[in-house]
């Protein structure tokens, strides 16, 4: 079994301060890793000083790169869609068929425009990968057709999504999940086992791996910005879905909601199957299944993420040997930017990529 070059000769990385297992760990690396050190091991610029600056600012003014996809809509097996978005190159420049394919799921009401998928398919075309990001249902635009949406323990859709992608792909396929999607892509990991061999590695970045902590920490004090920020795009889209399915939750329910317990309480634990929110969020909670993946996995999280307490993060101990736990003191809720104002977004992409490009086959 592999494992991250990075972490190589230290499995307590995380539980360690980040000054000692640089220390113990830099020069391992150097040895290992093509890119430099300096790229793996995240530190946050002075004029981010907080959790909150971390996380907004990529999100909301960080420079986005371009990307050019191809979109394809693809009918699921229950008889609605998803749309997919697909890295474009230029023909002279079209990696070959054979090249390892990227599959970025995205986070919540997050898209192909997101800016960690800019940054990321970016990635993958200078690298000379095939990428592709798969909308969650309601996601790319347009409404889906169903009674449903997504949520954060979707594995069926992320399994059939992914052999469909084995079935056309005659590369090695690795895949990355940001928040909801990571969240998504771990439960399917620790549900298939080796079954999930079909990708060579996979990362998860800032998944909320203790649902109830996270949601409890962005329903008070300055994690309402964030909430109210949601819940103003997902009432919108469950408005839509009962002018299509009228009667299908309460109206006025939907409206009065003011936190994410109060809304998947009304629309997402009963239109996916689960009693009430607290139903849905305990099986959505993958900490303690960690411990069940068989396909070597990265999983990032900031300690200083105010989508999730650190106290809520794993320790090595925790999962199984195929997963590298790697928990910088800063970075927030997916940022992780660096450099002078106003900034760089690269940082993740070469963390995630130079993790994922280990395990692919020949290397």
């Amino acid at each position: 079994m592999k494992r991250d070059p990075l972490l190589k000769h230290d499995s307590s990385f995380v539980d360690k301060a980040p000054a000692v297992a640089l220390k113990e760990t830099a020069q391992a690396a150097g040895r290992v890793l093509a890119e430099p050190v300096s790229q793996w091991l995240y530190s946050a610029p002075r004029w981010l000083p907080t959790s909150h600056a971390q996380t907004i600012v990529p999100a909301l003014f960080g420079r986005k790169p371009a990307v050019r996809y191809r979109r394809e809509r693809w009918d699921t097996p229950d008889g609605d869609f998803i749309d997919v978005d697909w890295l474009a190159h230029d023909d002279a420049a079209r990696p070959a068929s054979t090249a390892p394919l990227f599959v970025l799921f995205h986070g919540l009401e997050g898209n192909s425009d997101s800016h960690y998928a800019r940054t990321m398919m970016v990635a993958a075309h200078a690298r000379g990968w095939h990428g592709v990001v798969p909308h969650f249902r309601s996601c790319s635009g347009p409404m889906n057709r169903l009674p449903r949406f997504y949520h954060l323990a979707d594995s069926a859709e992320v399994d059939w999504i992914l052999r469909r992608l084995r079935e056309r792909h005659a590369g090695p396929i690795v895949a990355a999940g940001v928040s909801l999607g990571g969240n998504v892509l771990l439960h399917w990991l620790c549900e298939r086992g080796t079954d999930a061999s079909i990708v060579s590695a996979a990362a998860a970045i800032s998944a909320p791996l203790d649902v109830h902590a996270g949601g409890h920490a962005i329903s008070q004090g300055f994690g309402m910005v964030y909430t109210r920020s949601f819940l103003k795009s997902l009432k919108k889209k469950a408005l839509a879905k009962l002018d299509q399915f009228p009667g299908l939750y309460d109206r006025h329910a939907v409206l009065a909601a003011r936190t994410l317990y109060e809304f998947d309480n009304v629309v997402t634990a009963p239109l996916h199957g689960f009693r009430d929110t607290d139903h849905y969020w305990t099986t959505a909670t993958i900490r303690a299944h960690l411990n069940r993946i068989e396909v070597p996995a990265l999983v990032l999280n900031a300690r200083n993420d105010p989508f999730l307490p650190e106290r809520a993060l794993p320790s090595q101990a925790e999962v199984s040997a195929s997963v590298t736990l790697d928990q910088p003191d800063h970075g927030g809720h997916v940022g992780f930017m660096t450099g002078p104002f106003p900034g760089r977004m690269d940082w993740l992409s070469s963390r995630v990529f130079g993790y994922l490009e280990h395990f692919l086959p020949g290397e």
